[in-house]
This record gives C-alpha cells, structure tokens and sequence, in this order.
C-alpha cells in the first residue's frame, strides 16, 4: 500500500511539473536570439566571427604571445652560443635551443592559418553586395 502510495504521488508530482513547464513556455515572449542578447553583458562583444570576431581577437593575441616567446628563445638560444666557448655540448644546446624556436614559430604560423581558415568558412559571404554584421548570432 505504502509503495503504490509513493508511486501515485510521483506520477503526480512528475504531471505537475511537466504542467507547469508548460504554462511557463505558453507565457515566454521573445525568441532564442533575444534571449542571448539580453544575458550578454554590457561589454561583451556581439560578433565571434569576422575581422574584429572574438576568435580572431583571440587567435591574433596567441600568436603575438607564441613570437614574443619565440624571439626571447632565439636571444638566449644566440647568447648562449656566443658564451658556449667552443664547448661541444653547449653549442649543441644552443643549436637546439635557436632551431626549437623556429620550429615554434612555424607551428604557430601553421596554427594561426588554420584557426583563420576555420573561423572564416563559418563566415557567411556577401552576396550581392550585401553584408552581414552580425556573425555568429542566431537568425530566429
């Protein structure tokens, strides 16, 4: 008795839920896309994608941290062999050191063009001459 209690009260608490969710969505004004806007913040950017998008903010901003790096490395990689002193294993080290570098850098050109690739193949083209300011948001 005592179990068929409990499953009656949770078939009917289950259909008051499911009620009341449904009363809410009759009363809900406005669409998906209103919805984003009006929980973005005040200085939240609006476009993702695009020459002023946040991924290509992001993107650009490593890629400037990645050479930054990359420079500092090839200097010490440079005064390291100008120190080694004729040194076999320290002019080994500083050879790896300079080659390891370029090598970073040509992995974080590499990566910098595929992230632009990407974010540009989401990108909708002009057509007509008409533009699009708005990437990324929904269209509802």
């Amino acid at each position: 008795m005592k179990r068929s209690l409990l499953l009656f009260t949770s078939y009917v608490g289950a259909a008051l839920t499911v009620l009341a969710l449904d009363v809410a969505q009759a009363h809900a004004v406005g669409s998906i896309g209103q919805g984003a806007n009006s929980a973005r913040g005040i200085d939240q950017p609006v476009d993702l994608f695009g020459d002023t998008g946040v991924f290509s903010k992001i993107s650009s901003v490593l890629l400037f941290i990645v050479g930054a790096i990359a420079v500092i490395m090839i200097v010490i990689g440079g005064l390291r062999y100008v120190v080694s002193g004729g040194d076999a294993s320290q002019v080994q080290a500083a050879k790896n050191t300079i080659l390891y570098a370029l090598v970073g850098v040509i992995i974080a050109i590499l990566a910098y063009a595929a992230v632009n690739f990407v974010v540009n193949s989401f990108v909708p083209s002009a057509a007509n001459g008409t533009t699009t300011t708005s990437y990324g948001a929904s269209n509802r």
